[in-house]
């Protein structure tokens, strides 16, 4: 595992980008495809955000409804300013890389890595970023595109309409697409983190990828949160210990 190629880079480092780009890509496929069968935040979600566009046709002041919308778009813009500032920071570090090798070189537990390694894991750390905050901005657009339809309602006596209850799906499904792009900006926020950790050791790395895919499943499949939202568990139960 110490074979080290051209420029430094170490097949240790090339099998431990790969292991997180196949984590990465791999269990974003897997989690789609298994939620098609078995109940996750994401599936069990949709009938409440459902519920909510049927509730709100029969309001003739939508109020409430626009300060949730806002609330929501809020926090997501929180996210897509902090990935900028993230990304900065990033771009930042390249300008004192040197120096900032010269404070790690004798750490310990730091793997040595040449320059090149260097800025082939800030390039990585950088790429993570500019996609987080893609993520988080379509996002955005796609809960004002939620607003628009929302605007669209009719009049509160003709919610029971075969049209008003098709709008509300309309916009139900577009809130639902909308949190999952905000869904996966968040699990790239989550891979962020491990990609920090190929800073101190590849094997490092390896294990921190591993755990953050444990994380995002035990939180998305089989959390106590999901037990209490599926209307087919027995959410009575979920603090007993």
């Amino acid at each position: 595992m110490n074979v080290q190629f051209m420029y430094g880079v170490t097949l240790l480092d090339i099998v431990a980008l790969s292991w997180f780009l196949l984590a990465w890509v791999g269990y974003t496929s897997w989690a789609d495809r298994f939620s098609q069968t078995r109940p996750s935040l994401m599936t069990v979600m949709y009938d409440y955000r459902l519920e909510w566009m049927k509730q709100a046709l029969h309001r003739e002041v939508r109020v409430a409804d626009a300060a949730l919308l806002s609330t929501l778009i809020r926090s997501i813009s929180l996210f897509a300013s902090t990935a900028i500032f993230l990304l900065g920071g990033v771009v930042a570090i390249f300008g004192s890389l040197e120096q900032i090798q010269d404070l790690t070189k004798d750490l310990t537990y730091v793997a040595k890595a040449s320059k090149v390694m260097w800025e082939l894991k800030l390039l990585t750390l950088g790429t993570i970023f500019i996609y987080a905050f893609f993520k988080f901005a379509w996002a955005l657009r796609q809960f004002n595109y939620m607003l628009i339809v929302m605007g669209a309602f009719p009049s509160p006596e003709f919610a029971k309409t075969k049209e008003a209850q098709q709008i509300a799906e309309r916009a139900a499904r577009v809130n639902a697409l909308a949190v999952q792009t905000f869904n996966r900006g968040m699990r790239t926020y989550y891979f962020g983190m491990a990609a920090l950790s190929w800073f101190l050791n590849p094997w490092i790395f390896i294990a921190v990828t591993l755990f953050v895919v444990l994380v995002i499943y035990r939180r998305e499949f089989k959390s106590k949160t999901l037990r209490t939202l599926d209307p087919n568990s027995d959410y009575e139960n979920v603090f007993k210990f």
